[in-house]
């Protein structure tokens, strides 16, 4: 059955959508064979703990930036994709929308520089760190993966990684070089924002067209539920990150992000196929069954090799420096279970239907229980703590979302 459906005529596209970003995950995760140990060699856990602090920090900014439009707009546009004009007002009412939310960002950020110590005294990284956000904002991947043009997100992805993966050889010599990391993503980003905007405009016809500010907190209103659903699992996992650099310091931050980058590459890894058949479900979730069945599959079949192997992984892909990072990623194995109920039936049933409000509740519940257990588990058993707070969370996440979807979709029918 699952075969059959990709014989047809949309399971043709959903195909070649898997296969170009399936193309970009692989190739794009080929570059970072060559930098990670590399990096992981020159800068040393404790410059690698302080990149992935800033990260965490700029994490919440690009929620605030991203505003759950990743989600919905790219449902908005699938539903809309042969109309130019409705595209091209989307289009600009969500690019207007997230370079306003940028300037907000901006402003938090020079606030947290001023009133947190910490971040006070790396605030030349945390900006370095924070380019990436215009790079996101003009390379709009929803908009190619609402119209299901995933080749030029694959094209524009890869010259993005290209650029930096050069650079990062050419730059950084040294520990005292760790600042130029982020800015050197974040350049990769800018250049691929750019050329995507050309195409946008000369290649797929899609303008910016004026509009008016009654239309921007339209779009701003009909995106909030879902960017609340986005932003507070952060409570959990990025929050994590940051009260590990607090109680357990530089190196545990390290030790948490070499576990953690691992899952990172894999969870990108199902988002191709979680992406690819977000627009197509949008029109036709009487297929979700099917889809749902095949993709935890991978998820389950994933979470395996990474917990059996995950003493090979850390190894290949860091130095021996790392090693506490195996226990982190056997933990953040089993998480990547509950991961993928979320993803299933959260993101690709509950926002499909449209009961975004109903997957917030679930989020905030969940979510708060995360937050309340992060603080003991990471203050007593530091990056192995970080690690058991998402793999909890993420269980009793995942779960509450299969059921309540399970209940949606028996009224539904």
């Amino acid at each position: 059955m699952y075969l059959d459906f990709f014989k047809t005529k949309e399971g043709k596209t959903v195909f070649s959508n898997i296969i170009s970003l399936g193309f970009l995950q692989v190739a794009g995760y080929i570059f970072p064979l060559f930098t990670m140990p590399y990096l992981a060699r020159v800068l040393g856990v404790a410059c690698i703990g302080k990149i992935a602090f800033a990260t965490a920090i700029i994490t919440y900014l690009q929620t605030l930036v991203d505003f759950g439009f990743n989600f919905t707009a790219t449902r908005d546009v699938a539903k809309k994709r042969d109309d130019k004009d409705e595209v091209s007002r989307i289009y600009s009412s969500v690019l207007y929308c997230k370079i306003l939310l940028l300037f907000v960002s901006l402003s938090i950020l020079i606030v947290l520089c001023v009133i947190v110590p910490k971040i006070r005294e790396e605030w030349v990284l945390f900006f370095m760190t924070f380019m990436l956000l215009p790079g996101y904002i003009i390379f709009p991947e929803w908009l190619f993966q609402g119209l299901e043009k995933m080749k030029f997100i694959t094209i524009l992805n890869l010259l993005s990684k290209l650029v930096f993966t050069v650079a990062v050889f050419i730059v950084i010599k040294s520990k005292d070089d760790y600042l130029y990391q982020p800015l050197l993503t974040a350049c990769g980003f800018i250049v691929s924002g750019i050329i995507a905007m050309f195409l946008i405009r000369y290649k797929l016809g899609i303008r910016l067209i004026s509009l008016k500010k009654c239309d921007l907190l339209k779009t701003l209103k009909g995106s909030t539920d879902v960017f609340l659903n986005q932003l507070v699992p952060t409570l959990y996992n990025n929050f994590s990150i940051m009260l590990l650099g607090v109680f357990g310091g530089s190196v545990a931050n390290g030790i948490y992000e070499a576990g953690n980058k691992l899952m990172f590459i894999v969870e990108r890894l199902m988002n191709v196929v979680l992406r690819a058949f977000f627009p197509f479900l949008s029109r036709n979730v009487n297929k979700h069954h099917t889809y749902a069945i095949c993709h935890f599959s991978l998820f389950f079949i994933s979470s395996i090799i990474l917990f059996v192997f995950s003493k090979e992984f850390i190894l290949l892909l860091f130095s021996e420096e790392f090693l506490d990072a195996v226990w982190v990623l056997r933990i953040l194995a089993i998480s990547f279970l509950g991961l993928g109920l979320s993803q299933i039936y959260g993101t690709n049933y509950m926002i499909v239907i449209g009961k975004e409000k109903a997957l917030r509740n679930i989020t905030f519940k969940i979510s708060f229980i995360g937050f309340c257990l992060s603080f003991p588990l990471i203050y007593f058993y530091g990056y192995i703590g970080a690690a058991l707070t998402v793999c909890i969370t993420r269980i009793l996440l995942g779960t509450n979302t299969f059921f309540k979807s399970r209940s949606l979709s028996r009224n539904l029918n």
